[in-house]
């Protein structure tokens, strides 16, 4: 079994499934995927998300605001904890660093990043970290925040081995993308050979970033299979190995019961 542990399922095109998200949710379970965590990256777009998977048990969800988003609301610590006390919240995010989009004075990025790791050790939940072209201020940030009380996930990891290590010992788990199946992604593929297997997740960050063979077109979760496939390749073990412990790590994380 399978678990997609990043995906943005108010986001993803359902025309092949008529349009149908009871259909789609059929194709998830035909292809072993037990378990979806979809991520919120802004809060107007948030209760539509909660309504869309209320009544699905097997789906779990985030809250919280993107760094590049800068239109909508910008939640204070309390509002962060007041949206995310529902038992189906189960991480806050996805939060962090992004100095590859935005530009200039980025100090409200740096302070709402802040922010979201207050509302997750109150609530006691993991954090999904976003992070690109800034690993060294999202390190520094998670290290002054005492971020390790809760850990998390380095979501869609692009980062090389030193950040790696230094997000592992701040109690974070690295989560691959289907990024991980790109020929040119040399370095990716080499933490996700020398990651810790107790540490590590899957995702497919749809509908972005479609793993190979599905590059350039939309992502679903139902290839998160390829990105266990890959990685199994990279570590010269088995598929069910792979996906069988990222599963485990994930529920261990998030302290699932089966």
């Amino acid at each position: 079994m399978l678990i997609d542990s990043h995906c943005h399922l108010d986001r993803i095109d359902l025309t092949p499934y008529q349009n149908d998200f009871a259909n789609f949710m059929d194709a998830v379970s035909d292809n072993q995927i037990e378990h979806l965590l979809t991520i919120a990256i802004d809060l107007e777009s948030y209760p539509d998300m909660l309504s869309m998977v209320a009544n699905y048990p097997q789906i779990s969800v985030t809250v919280g605001v993107h760094p590049n988003v800068q239109d909508g609301k910008d939640p204070t610590v309390d509002e962060l904890i007041a949206l995310g006390q529902l038992d189906k919240v189960i991480g806050i995010g996805e939060t962090g660093l992004d100095y590859f989009r935005s530009e200039g004075d980025l100090s409200w990025q740096q302070q709402r990043f802040r922010n979201h790791i207050s509302a997750a050790k109150a609530l006691k939940k993991p954090l999904i970290i976003h992070t690109r072209e800034a690993k060294s201020d999202t390190l520094r940030i998670l290290r002054e925040e005492n971020a390790s009380e809760v850990g998390g996930i380095i979501h869609c990891f692009t980062e090389d081995w030193e950040f790696a290590l230094g997000a592992l010992e701040l109690n974070f788990y690295i989560s691959f993308s289907g990024i991980v199946t790109f020929n040119n992604a040399k370095e990716i593929k080499n933490v996700a050979k020398k990651v810790p297997l107790d540490r590590f997740l899957i995702e497919t960050d749809s509908p972005y970033l479609a793993p190979a063979p599905h590059r350039g077109k939309p992502n679903y979760p139902t290839y998160v299979r390829y990105v266990a496939e890959h990685i199994a390749e990279l570590r010269d073990t088995s598929f069910s190995n792979i996906a069988n412990q990222s599963t485990e790590n994930f529920r261990r994380l998030f302290k699932l019961k089966r």
